[in-house]
């Protein structure tokens, strides 16, 4: 019995399919960003370490690169809650951009290059089961309202440092990716009620 997967392809339909192969640098430049992130977690983490244990030059790392300065000018000589706070936040953002790397080097490459044959495998993530573009879309926009609000969260923590035009339009920009994603997930739900029943989305 003939099998139409086995069909072979002409020429151009070929060229064509086998394009897709164009995307895999892309998704190993992801996982090379993927390394960065993890370096950049682990040198903000040594200095939070070293800076608890007294260390006054990590301190003066992490306090420019988060962006605090203390009240009256006064010099930070020790690890306060705000610091700490801040550090840890931005090290949670470090975490969610990471997983938003996974989701689209794992995600895109299995929805739009070739197949991982992940299935049974006791690691394969559960979200994986059932992606295709449209859930990427949706969980891609969650993502990012996720690190948008972190980002939120940590500019009022600090929020002496910034003037009231920066903090009116991270706000605004947050609503945008909040109205975005609920448009986004609402498109996706209309567009999945013209399934047949049983039907997977």
């Amino acid at each position: 019995m003939h099998d139409p997967t086995q069909a072979k392809l002409a020429p151009l339909p070929k060229l064509i399919f086998a394009s897709r192969w164009l995307q895999l640098p892309l998704y190993l430049g992801l996982i090379l960003a993927q390394a960065v992130y993890v370096f950049h977690f682990w040198v903000e983490l040594v200095h939070l370490i070293e800076a608890a244990f007294g260390n006054q030059h990590a301190l003066d790392i992490l306090v420019k690169s988060i962006g605090y300065k203390p009240e009256a000018g006064e010099a930070v000589t020790k690890l306060n809650e705000t610091v700490i706070m801040l550090v840890v936040l931005g090290l949670i953002d470090v975490v969610m951009i990471s997983n938003l790397l996974i989701m689209v080097i794992v995600g895109g490459y299995e929805t739009f290059v070739s197949r991982l044959n992940l299935e049974g495998h006791p690691d394969q993530p559960e979200w994986l089961d059932h992606v295709n573009a449209s859930v990427l879309k949706v969980k891609l926009g969650t993502a990012i309202i996720g690190i948008s609000s972190i980002h939120l969260l940590k500019t009022f923590i600090n929020a002496a440092n910034y003037d009231e035009k920066t903090l009116l339009w991270q706000t605004v920009i947050h609503v945008a990716f909040l109205a975005s994603a609920m448009a986004i997930a609402a498109s996706d739900r209309i567009l999945g009620g013209h399934h047949k029943p049983g039907a997977p989305h």
